[in-house]
């Protein structure tokens, strides 16, 4: 809601996992070094450690994304299981098959050494990760550490990040799991922040939203560290809330009253007494539109419902004089339930007083308020109903539902019933399956239709297709049944898996590096003339030489990636959407239909 006022491109302060938000402080270097590290390495353990709230999860989803390709990945996000289960969870991660009925832990060790052999024979590695590692049980650690027995004469064949809370550090000191905890190689444990990290935390999450002046005195990020205690989360909690706050108010620039006031809305303070109407002060002298905008972000920012919101206090902004401000809130009633609904009047205030008249104004315009907050989340709490049950709804068919919809996108037909026959299938049409597990900013720079692996309430994962973005809400299609759900309601079933495909270049080149020859040579030197206007000198036109290189480099650069100077999957989709070609769908997210 306040982006536009303090001229960012969208809030700063979400408490999503995003990478492209990763403050990297020492220790946060240092955390993702080690993570690295252990990946590097030929097998045992990696343990990091922290607080609730500071960055773990982020620094997990930043080492997701910088993994080479030739790392498989399980990612085990709810250890809460027996060490049965968590084998089945790690063979259906790695997409291991397994006779479920008959499964024991030695038939899925078994099947875990067949396929890890051969993906040490490939020269591919495998990562095991296990977040939250400290609700595991004493059972199931140890059925991890025998994870780390499966070997070749040379090296480990598996390597395992542990995850997790402060209380893991306790756990693995126990006297009986002292065999697990000899193995660690690398240990890390995440502390808050201190004060002249949180100013420029605070300042580097303005400035990916395009913050281009100071809006935080140092006096306030004096008592947003002091609430905080450097928590990274709670930084997030109180700025966001104040920038809300100083949006209210009209305030450009955010100072220690609007960052008290924000604590107070968000933190339970000791020691200071809250306010018996927290909201209502902020209002005071707003306008009703002011006030329906404030109360619709309070109330829909965990539901993503911010364009409904905006919708609504569009029409109410638009009716003249304060008495039609109830006029959308009752038509919105009848719309929800097919009845007219008269505007609640107010009883008549004894004689006709300024201040009578001011407390009429007062309550209709809280009675305004109320209502629309109350069928606004009405409306987001109807959206995420329908989306946990048609995923409670969905059958075995819905990896072939997604997958059919997904190629008949790029105008293929499929009859495809699981990833495997489906990537499978995608080389004969010139194209290829990309599976990984990211946030929602890898999404949003592949900006292609994918399948993402959606948890129902049961705990049970359903491939479903994402189809479009259109602002904060998606399309999505649940086995074949299409609905339109908010991002945040979509975030509360996605953990980061995701499969899509991507055009190859038109001669099937998978990747193209220097020191090859291929006639996909000249396409990846017109791929980037078109993109950025340069070009070199090419004696050799099929030969990717030094210049090429640093054109490509120079490209992958500017535009985020990674830079390698290898045109791999990532550069290649990127190429085609700087080039807008039309057979390519895309999702939305940067070609404007959002």
């Amino acid at each position: 809601m306040y982006e536009k006022h303090f001229g960012l491109t969208e809030r700063p302060f979400s408490i999503a996992p995003d990478p492209r938000f990763l403050y990297m402080s020492q220790q946060h270097r240092e955390a993702l070094a080690h993570l690295l590290y252990g990946v590097g390495e030929g097998g045992g353990f990696v343990q990091l450690t922290g607080e609730v709230g500071t960055g773990k999860t982020t620094v997990c989803r930043c080492l997701l994304e910088q993994l080479p390709d030739h790392v498989d990945v399980a990612l085990i996000l709810n250890p809460s299981v027996t060490a049965l289960e968590l084998l089945a969870s790690v063979c259906h991660e790695l997409r291991i098959p397994y006779a479920r009925e008959a499964a024991s832990i030695k038939s899925l060790t078994d099947a875990l050494n067949a396929h890890l052999l051969e993906a040490h024979a490939k020269g591919r590695r495998t990562v095991l990760i296990i977040d939250e590692a400290q609700n595991l049980s004493a059972e199931a650690l140890e059925e991890v550490r025998l994870l780390t027995n499966l070997e070749t004469t040379r090296e480990k064949l598996l390597q395992i990040i542990l995850i997790g809370q402060p209380e893991l550090r306790s756990l693995l000191a126990r006297e009986d799991l002292r065999q697990l905890s000899q193995r660690i190689t690398a240990r890390y444990h995440l502390e808050p922040i201190h004060r002249a990290e949180t100013a420029a935390y605070v300042r580097h999450r303005l400035q990916v939203c395009g913050a281009s002046e100071t809006v935080f005195t140092e006096a306030a990020v004096d008592v947003v560290q002091k609430l905080s205690k450097g928590v990274p989360r709670l930084i997030n909690v109180i700025c966001d809330r104040a920038m809300l706050g100083g949006f209210v108010e009209g305030k450009r620039r955010i100072d220690v009253a609007i960052v008290d006031k924000a604590a107070r809305e968000v933190l339970p303070l000791e020691g200071l007494e809250k306010p018996r109407r927290r909201l209502w002060p902020w209002l005071a002298g707003g306008s009703l539109a002011a006030a329906v905008t404030l109360i619709a972000y309070v109330l829909l920012l965990p539901s993503g419902m911010e364009v409904y919101t905006r919708q609504l206090v569009a029409r109410i902004s638009e009716t003249p004089g304060e008495t039609g401000a109830v006029a959308p809130v009752a038509q919105l009633q009848q719309q929800r339930t097919g009845q007219a609904q008269e505007p609640e009047l107010l009883p008549p205030e004894s004689g006709n007083t300024p201040e009578a008249q001011a407390r009429a104004e007062a309550v209709g315009g809280e009675a305004a308020v109320g209502s629309m907050a109350v069928q606004v989340a009405a409306v987001a709490q109807d959206q995420s109903t329908a989306l946990a049950d048609a995923l409670a709804e969905a059958g075995p068919d819905a990896a072939a539902k997604a997958w059919s919809t997904l190629y008949r996108l790029w105008g293929v037909q499929s009859s495809a019933v699981n990833d495997e026959q489906a990537c499978a299938q995608a080389p004969a049409a010139g194209l290829r399956c990309l599976q990984g597990g990211g946030s929602w900013t890898v999404l949003s720079h592949f900006d292609r239709p994918a399948i993402l692996l959606l948890v129902a309430p049961e705990g049970r994962r359903v491939p479903v297709l994402l189809q479009e973005v259109k602002g904060p809400q998606v399309t999505v299609q649940v086995a074949g049944r299409p609905l339109d759900v908010a991002l945040d309601t979509l975030g509360r079933h996605w953990f980061g898996e995701y499969r899509l495909l991507w055009k190859m270049p038109p001669h099937g080149s998978v990747s193209l590096r220097p020191g090859d020859r291929s006639k996909d040579v000249p396409w990846l030197r017109e791929q980037i003339k078109d993109a950025t206007g340069l070009t070199a000198i090419a004696p050799d036109p099929l030969y990717f030489d030094a210049a090429l290189r640093e054109l490509l480099e120079s490209f992958q650069r500017e535009n985020g990636l990674r830079v390698d100077g290898v045109a791999g999957p990532r550069t290649i989709i990127h190429l085609h959407n700087m080039s807008r070609h039309p057979s390519v769908p895309r999702l939305g997210v940067m070609s404007g239909s959002g």
